[in-house]
């Protein structure tokens, strides 16, 4: 029951985002729609609406997509969908992540520090200490040198850590998601 009220749910929110990027006559700025599925491990999946022919909310929910392609995906793995014109995104810049962060370990292990510097180094406060980061579609993503990956990320207003163990790419699924926050704050 719980999952169908959830389906039912997901589909309103997705036809009342078409039926907003159906209306008016400004088809340009319509195209620039864009859905991003947040799954319960913490990753996001963006998909241009103009590309999205239908959602089909069956067990597993179906993608179809104008060119014909299909994509499934369990809904019990969805945590949310999030929806908003690609041109009001504004993705944080590199000078964002700057400074010291305290995040959790996961598996509520308590908290350890780590250090973004504006050259691209990183340093942390638990295992082994040096890494590097970039910037990668307005997240800080961190290598470090024991093999581990981690990201720090905006989400609404907080941020989050996902941790990637050795063996992980940043495209696998985190080994825990921690949240995260900036000790120095600066403003933007």
């Amino acid at each position: 029951m719980r999952e169908t009220m959830k389906a039912v749910s997901i589909l309103a929110i997705l036809l009342l985002a078409a039926a907003g990027s159906l209306a008016g006559t400004a088809a340009a700025a319509d195209n620039s729609r864009s859905i991003a599925i947040v799954f319960k491990d913490g990753h996001r999946q963006t998909l241009d609406m103009a590309e999205i022919a239908r959602i089909d909310f069956k067990s597993p929910v179906v993608i179809v997509f104008k060119d014909g392609h299909q994509q499934s995906l369990p809904a019990s793995t969805i945590s949310r969908i999030d929806f908003e014109p690609a041109a009001s995104v504004s993705l944080p810049s590199r000078n964002h992540f700057v400074g010291k962060w305290e995040v959790g370990l996961g598996g509520g292990g308590g908290n350890f520090y780590i250090t973004l510097e504006a050259d691209g180094e990183a340093r942390k406060t638990h295992g082994e200490s040096h890494g590097r980061w970039v910037l990668v579609d307005g997240e800080a993503r961190i290598s470090w040198d024991d093999g581990w990956h981690d990201v720090i990320r905006k989400v609404g207003s907080k941020h989050e850590k996902l941790a990637y163990e050795p063996g992980r790419s940043f495209d696998d699924s985190p080994s825990n998601v921690t949240t995260a926050r900036n000790t120095e704050p600066r403003p933007i």
